[in-house]
């Protein structure tokens, strides 16, 4: 049933990024209904599969490298569907929809194994850690997307080729509101995620430096995002091309982490 589930999520991503290019293909306007339809299927389909999930296993799915990826990509892909159905347009499913489809590809070939679950008020403070985080993560990756494509769209707009991604895209504008709501939200999940780790590791002595790096590398790069908007006064651009580059970093770095740890026996999420 979960692996039947995340087979029919999965589908619907992809199928919702395609259906959103078809206007590179044909002048036709995006058809927001069927794109909005194909999200809101998989991400229901990705939630009864994780609902399944935790009912069988009897606990969240937030331990374990399958569960977690799983659960990452369903929050991205609700983000994705709550910001689409805002904006009534459907341009960011063009990026986002397949960055939800990736981990949940991922989850489903490693496999839904769950992690040590610790018990009592010290799992409720663990799983509030890292739900916390994934939504942080989330807001981060809307924001790095609606980043590329203000990026693309000003280039079109520069070379006044006025193709299929003028025709498209949303105007610079919500693209730029985009990213920075997104930026902030980024901001606030991950700083909640952060100070319950870090509080958690002092109550209960539990410190992996690769995590911590990478957890602080990831706030760095979100709060660079949100204090250069609020406080600096960083116009569109730059914080477009901020965006793209510090959450494409810390996916890197995530992957280099991931690597170094598995080899020397270590367990990075």
């Amino acid at each position: 049933m979960t692996a039947i589930a995340h087979f029919v999520a999965i589908t619907c991503y992809v199928g919702a990024a395609a259906l959103a290019a078809t206007p590179f293909a044909r002048p036709v306007g995006a058809p927001v209904r069927g794109v909005v339809a194909l999200l809101a299927a998989g991400v229901i389909a990705h939630a009864a599969g994780l609902l399944e999930y935790a009912n069988r296993v009897g606990q969240l799915p937030l331990t374990g490298l399958g569960p977690s990826l799983s659960f990452a990509g369903l929050v991205l892909a609700a983000t994705l569907l709550v910001v689409e159905l805002a904006a009534r347009d459907v341009s960011l499913t063009l990026i986002a929809a397949p960055l939800a489809a990736l981990p949940t590809t991922c989850a489903n070939l490693i496999g839904l194994v769950p992690g040590l679950e610790p018990a009592g008020a010290r799992g409720t403070w663990l799983f509030a850690h890292i739900a916390l985080s994934f939504v942080g993560i989330g807001a981060f990756a809307t924001a790095a997307a609606a980043g590329c494509m203000y990026l693309v769209e000003r280039r079109e707009l520069k070379s006044r080729r006025f193709g299929a991604i003028f025709r498209f895209f949303p105007p610079l504008a919500t693209l730029d509101r985009v990213n920075h709501v997104a930026a902030i939200a980024g901001w606030l999940g991950l700083t909640l995620g952060v100070v319950l780790a870090v509080t958690y590791s002092l109550a209960y002595r539990e410190l992996s430096v690769l995590k911590v790096v990478w957890a602080m590398g990831a706030w760095l790069a979100v709060s660079g995002i949100a204090l250069g908007r609020v406080v600096g006064g960083w116009q569109a651009r730059r914080a477009a091309i901020y965006s793209s580059v510090s959450f494409a970093a810390v996916v890197v770095l995530y992957v280099a982490f991931r690597f170094a740890e598995s080899n020397g026996g270590g367990r990075f999420l």
